[in-house]
């Protein structure tokens, strides 16, 4: 059986524009739990210097503020290497920490960092409950890019 080539052409056409929406990043960013985001957002975190820690938040807090509310922006925060300590039940920021995973700010912590941390000191740290692990964090941002988001280093 031979197809017309008018609904040949159609059927082209609709593959054309599947394959189109399925390459774009956009739609991939987009999280269930946030379906009226504007803004899907990584910052990550690699130092543990407390200026550089509150910066981080800082920039956090304003971006929920700029975007009108935590409904309406994605964020999440990567911590590894020296960054982890921000994850530390004891951190100075911990209040901070808090009240943004209060807004659904994401905190994601790196396990390669734990661990290489548990080699070195006998002893792995302790990080608060709301940290979602991940194996290996800088991968977690490569992979956050390819999906669409805005990976920024405050």
């Amino acid at each position: 059986m031979k197809i017309p080539r008018f609904y040949r052409n159609v059927m082209v056409f609709v593959a054309a524009l599947l394959m189109a929406f399925a390459g774009s990043p956009q739609l991939w960013a987009q999280d269930a739990d946030k379906p009226f985001a504007e803004a899907h957002i990584v910052l990550q975190l690699g130092d543990s210097d407390p200026e550089i820690q509150a910066r981080v938040l800082s920039v956090a807090n304003n971006l929920i503020k700029h975007y009108g509310g935590p409904d309406f922006v994605d964020l999440e925060i990567v911590a590894y290497g020296p960054g982890i300590s921000l994850l530390y039940p004891d951190n100075e920021q911990n209040a901070r920490v808090n009240s943004l995973v209060a807004s659904e700010v994401r905190f994601i912590g790196c396990m390669n960092t734990v661990e290489t941390i548990a080699r070195q000191t006998g002893k792995k740290p302790e990080l608060i409950s709301a940290t979602i692990p991940v194996q290996t964090g800088v991968a977690h941002l490569v992979e956050r890019a390819g999906q669409g988001y805005v990976v920024i280093r405050p």
